[in-house]
């Protein structure tokens, strides 16, 4: 599993199903409108618990409003190995004119605020946007692995694995972490 020390934390690529991890955090890649979906956002909902999660999501809805790309909101894990559920709504791809790169890096720098503020040690995230949301894997990776390096620099968590969906997606990113980090 490639892996980065920086600062005197660690990043870890690997592949994998998100909704496994037994991290202290899980970063859910979630809508808008925190209502569960298709890929990790769907995994997350089904392993911690639809109705539960929905719950706590509904709850945030009804007194904040709809979560806008960039943000980040923290639930508890529910019926997940991790005690917590950080959502992330990154932005959607619309060509690069959007903002979409400070939303991007905006959703991963909250997401370790959220973790650092629960005294998580460890976080697993996806790779935000690059799946329903379009978001150009060699535009967003060194948008993310830059706030993922800031972060462990600054002490935020001790360890980031970046999960991701297939081999394929494992290759690519280490590929692109080797000449970004």
């Amino acid at each position: 599993m490639p892996s980065w020390s920086l600062g005197s934390g660690k990043l870890l690529l690997l592949e994998g199903d998100i909704a496994r991890s037994d991290t202290d955090a899980v970063v859910n890649a979630a809508n808008s409108q925190l209502a569960g979906g298709g890929g990790v956002d769907g995994a997350i909902h089904r392993a911690a618990g639809w109705e539960a999660l929905q719950g706590a999501c509904r709850l945030h809805i009804d007194e904040y409003g709809e979560l806008p790309a960039g943000q980040a909101m923290i639930t508890p894990g529910f019926g997940l190995a991790a005690r917590w559920i950080i959502h992330a709504v990154g932005p959607i791809w619309r060509g690069g004119h959007a903002n979409e790169p400070d939303l991007l890096a905006s959703a991963y720098r909250k997401s370790l605020r959220l973790a650092q503020e629960q005294d998580c040690a460890s976080v697993a995230f996806p790779a935000l946007s690059c799946g329903a949301y379009g978001y150009p894997v060699e535009l967003a990776a060194p948008v993310a692995l830059t706030e993922l390096r800031q972060g462990l620099e600054q002490g935020l968590v001790a360890e980031v694995r970046l999960t991701l969906f297939g081999k394929d997606n494992l290759v690519r990113w280490t590929d692109l972490a080797k000449r970004i980090l």
